[in-house]
């Protein structure tokens, strides 16, 4: 059962071919963050278009930025301007230097500073973590953000810019709604409506279940990616059902979050997924 009008493909409309592959850039920690060290503004720039720079090297279809070293993550409403400001600099920057499609993650689910991000910087999405409903993180409760943030995208002129939406998000506990399937928490995405569903593990680098996937995909009629845990081991596998992917963890020097991209990982990441598309 449908709950909305069927959409245009957004992968499609983004990327322009099947399964894509988008690898994420976790920036330095912003001026403000606890484990911020005095770097200069030139050089967290400097790191976030290296990483940016692998992944299109190395042939993946799009680039995500945020403010991953930002730990422990604010919650929204509490997000500065200068998390905002250094963001708008990074993805400006990365903008100007990768011919590719560009999302926008503000942690902790901070959607609509993620908007006027993308807005400023001529981003084509945002990924919304908690999008509808609501769930414990390890930030603290968490609720859905999509009826501000859509209204906030009306009144800036950014419809343009599609929403990835996480279903049955990661690192959390989803105790207030677990009288509900994942299958009822892709429906309320699709029809709070975002774009592009996003299903994941249960933490940063742990593979997506192929179960969750089809569950998620059971839900909606929207296009369900990969979120957390793709590798070029296990792409295969994950790819026959989803339709694309957001890489991290797979792609760094030994699959750690924290380490720098690995061309190596990428151009076999891409070299896999190349020949199941």
């Amino acid at each position: 059962m449908r709950v909305l009008p069927l959409k245009e493909n957004a992968l499609s409309e983004i990327f322009g071919r099947k399964k894509p592959l988008v690898g994420t850039v976790h920036c330095l920690p912003f001026p403000g963050a606890p484990r911020y060290q005095n770097e200069s503004v030139d050089m967290i720039v400097e790191h976030a278009l290296a990483e940016a720079e692998k992944y299109a090297l190395g042939g993946m279809d799009g680039i995500i930025v945020e403010n991953g070293w930002d730990i422990p993550y604010l919650k929204l409403g509490e997000i500065g301007p200068e998390t905002v400001s250094m963001l708008t600099t990074i993805a400006n920057a990365i903008r100007d230097a990768v011919d590719l499609p560009l999302g926008i993650v503000v942690n902790a689910n901070a959607d609509v500073a993620a908007m006027a991000v993308a807005k400023a910087t001529n981003a084509s999405f945002i990924r919304a973590n908690q999008w509808a409903n609501a769930y414990i993180a390890n930030a603290g409760f968490v609720q859905g953000t999509a009826a501000e943030v859509m209204r906030y995208r009306r009144n800036i002129g950014a419809e343009s810019v599609k929403i990835f939406a996480d279903a049955h998000v990661k690192h959390g506990a989803h105790a207030i709604v677990g009288d509900r399937a994942v299958e009822d928490l892709a429906t309320d995405i699709e029809f709070f409506d975002a774009d592009v569903v996003i299903a994941t593990g249960t933490r940063t680098g742990e593979a997506t279940p192929v179960e969750e996937i089809l569950s998620v995909k059971r839900g909606t009629g929207l296009p369900v990616i990969v979120g957390s845990g793709l590798n070029a081991g296990n792409a295969g596998e994950l790819l026959s059902v989803a339709d694309g992917a957001i890489i991290a963890s797979g792609l760094k020097e030994d699959g750690k979050w924290w380490n720098p991209v690995s061309l190596d990982r990428v151009k076999a990441l891409v070299s896999v997924v190349n020949r199941i598309r």
